[in-house]
């Protein structure tokens, strides 16, 4: 079967002499593995295409039951240049795609999560928008649109007790908003740096909580500390 699909670039990785393997989000299928012939020999251009971040149609045959897709036909569909040169937005934007590949399964699409990547992606390069929230908001998504939406009434979950996302001048509000998920509309309430450390501390631990091996990517180190102290 021929799919035809835009998709957000994850991560890539040096395949053989001249080739790629891009671990990319798609909308139509979930996260897929391609390859991608000849993206590191110095006359192709595929190699910018399927850097991370890099949001492109893809073209390739679909073959069940194949751990890794060949590529047909790439075309860049939209960039986000800015991202690259403020190092917050970066660092942020980078933690997020590395938190969707650690999360999501394999060939298990979700579209409203992949438009939602798409529009924290552009709103970060667009600037128009603090980058913690954007950051935060993605994190409710990713937990809601995964079948964990955070409750924020409840205190528990079996083996844990949950710190009071409420307890902070506008922590409650600002969470109550990210949860509505109207990127056009973000909480615009004074945030507070006790409304940052709780806001962040809840928010990880409830997705260290419900996807395993989060607790290993090394950049949320330095993500947890651009949180805290924005």
């Amino acid at each position: 079967m021929i799919v035809h699909t835009p998709v957000i670039v994850l991560k890539s990785f040096s395949y053989g002499d001249t080739s790629l393997i891009a671990r990319c989000f798609s909308r139509d299928y979930g996260k897929i593995n391609l390859i991608v012939k000849g993206a590191r020999s110095k006359r192709s251009p595929k190699s910018a295409q399927f850097q991370p971040l890099s949001y492109v149609d893809v073209i390739y045959r679909n073959k069940p039951n194949r751990e890794l897709q060949v590529l047909s036909k790439v075309n860049f569909r939209e960039s986000w240049p800015r991202i690259l040169q403020d190092l917050r937005s970066v660092t942020l934007s980078m933690a997020i795609l590395e938190m969707t590949e650690k999360t999501l399964s394999e060939e298990d699409p979700h579209p409203g999560l992949f438009n939602t990547l798409a529009d924290v992606l552009r709103a970060f390069n667009e600037k128009k928008a603090d980058p913690n929230i954007l950051f935060w908001f993605y994190e409710c998504a990713l937990l809601t649109h995964l079948g964990f939406r955070p409750n924020l009434d409840q205190r528990e979950l079996p083996g844990i007790v949950l710190p009071d996302p409420n307890s902070g001048p506008n922590s409650g509000i600002i969470l109550a908003g990210l949860l509505a998920e109207n990127i056009h509309d973000l909480p615009a309430e004074l945030v507070t740096p006790e409304d940052r450390q709780i806001i962040s501390n809840y928010l990880w631990i409830l997705m260290r909580y419900h996807f395993d091996g989060l607790a290993k990517i090394r950049s949320m180190a330095v993500v947890r500390q651009i949180l805290a102290d924005s």
